[in-house]
């Protein structure tokens, strides 16, 4: 079972380096604008508050099963994130 402080600490990474990759991405591409850009960021922003508020959730019955869903969805909605960087 992932502990709660380790699966804390992989949405921040994932999620870090996701807006971190937006960051590059429009330093490289000066020409193009920021509106789509900031789109990401701004979702990104949006599934970490929710997978962080679904994390710090007391009232789940099985721990294991509650992080191992948390986790999932974090790496399917990463993965969806990385497609909308690499379609801008």
């Amino acid at each position: 079972m992932a502990s709660k402080k380790n699966l804390k600490k992989d949405i921040n990474y994932v999620l870090g380096d996701i807006i971190e990759a937006v960051y590059i991405w429009e330093a490289t591409h000066p020409e193009k604008g920021t509106k789509d850009s900031e789109k990401v960021i701004d979702e990104a922003i949006a599934v970490f508050d929710d997978l962080i508020k679904k994390l710090n959730d007391r009232k789940a019955e099985n721990k294991k099963l509650h992080f191992t869903g948390i986790h999932k969805e974090l790496e399917s909605k990463g993965r969806g994130l990385i497609e909308k960087i690499n379609v801008l």
